[in-house]
């Protein structure tokens, strides 16, 4: 059994509300290696239910967030570990929603992730009731909230003890949209996807300093947050661990027309974590100060599409680094889901084909690749 941080306050009320005599610990004597007995906080009761199963698990999350004092509630393991389990952030809703789907049908057991709790547990009860799938639970994650994310990474190690698959799905767009203005336009599909529609979005959609910040926490923090919690849970998979990372056509870098940056994107040798952010750091200065097709940044979503150019970038770094996972960074298409105001001609089903994919690689699989649905594409 391992430990879960969360407050005293908290372990008492949940102690109430499931109705087990919740054995709390004290964090302190935990860490300073001197182990206090459990402390009862209620009577024993005869009713006392069985240990969570798969699908009732997300009872047992726990967080830091409360306060400075903390406890730590026992969690037992599950009692069939699975042999292969996965986690989708983003998991609510369309591509990330089929991943989920896909994944479980293939016998895999899949912790669908969302930032608002009531959306993705009726998105878990959704799957598990129209598809029959028992193998899905649901558990809350911020992307952009460290506590979020620790607390996902302990629920995991506490009842699991390893993940097998990782697919970093959850994204925003970057902007402010006018979909009125948008759906007056009636862009069509191939001048969407070549880019060539960024004079005339310019009418409707509004790049702000505020959602600039916001999509580079999701986009491309947020992955970097998420894999980095999650990394030593995926070293201990016994079935080869596997990275998915969501990717765009925007990444292209025949879509970066500051030739400078262009070239340097194209030598892995150059890159890493500390330099990836200094980029992203200028970029945010020159948007700023309103430069950014001066300076030639992509001025077709501009903070989207520079958010998954370093995606692709992370993506290459961790593969090269971790050469005995397969990572690999993943355009689904253009799928008609909301992140695109639903203008794409793919349905989420078709989007998810390619992560799917990725997910299950055989241990001889390609890594550090990025893919064009399920085609591997040369890009840099």
């Amino acid at each position: 059994m391992r430990l879960m941080a969360i407050t005293r306050r908290e372990a008492r009320g949940r102690a109430c509300r499931i109705g087990w005599g919740g054995e709390v610990a004290d964090l302190q004597s935990e860490q300073s290696g001197r182990w206090a007995p459990p402390r009862r906080q209620r009577p024993y009761q005869a009713n006392r239910p069985a240990a969570p199963t798969l699908a009732t698990a997300e009872q047992w999350r726990g967080t830091n967030q409360y306060g400075k004092r903390l406890c730590a509630v026992r969690h037992d393991r599950a009692e069939v570990i699975p042999e292969r389990l996965a986690v989708v952030t983003g998991g609510n809703k369309g591509v990330g929603l089929e991943v989920c789907r896909q994944l479980a049908l293939q016998g895999v057991a899949v912790i669908l992730t969302a930032r608002d709790e009531k959306r993705g547990k009726d998105a878990a009860e959704s799957l598990r009731c129209e598809s029959e799938l028992t193998n899905i639970i649901f558990h809350q994650l911020d992307v952009r909230d460290d506590n979020s994310v620790t607390s996902l990474a302990w629920y995991i190690e506490s009842r699991y003890g390893k993940l097998d698959i990782l697919v970093n799905n959850a994204g925003v767009s970057g902007i402010v949209a006018d979909e009125e203005g948008l759906k007056a336009l009636n862009i069509d599909a191939e001048t969407w996807t070549s880019g060539r529609a960024a004079n005339l979005l310019k009418e409707v959609f509004q790049n702000t300093y505020d959602e600039a910040l916001n999509c580079l926490n999701t986009n491309y923090y947020g992955c970097k947050r998420v894999t980095e919690a999650l990394l030593p849970l995926l070293k201990l998979s016994t079935s080869g661990a596997r990275i998915v990372n969501a990717s765009s056509l925007a990444s292209e870098l025949k879509r970066m027309p500051n030739e400078k940056l262009r070239n340097d994107l194209c030598d892995i040798n150059i890159w890493d974590e500390d330099r990836i952010e200094a980029v992203l750091n200028t970029f945010l200065e020159d948007l700023k100060n309103g430069r950014l097709e001066e300076a030639g940044w992509p001025m077709m979503l501009p903070t989207y599409s520079v958010s998954k150019m370093v995606i692709n970038l992370y993506t290459r770094i961790m593969a090269r680094r971790y050469p005995e996972m397969r990572i690999n960074c993943v355009r689904p298409g253009f799928v008609k889901t909301d992140i695109c105001w639903n203008l794409g001609l793919l349905t989420p089903e078709q989007g998810a084909r390619g992560p799917v994919m990725l997910a299950l690689l055989p241990d001889d699989g390609p890594t550090g690749c990025y893919f064009d649905q399920t085609e591997m594409v040369k890009i840099w």
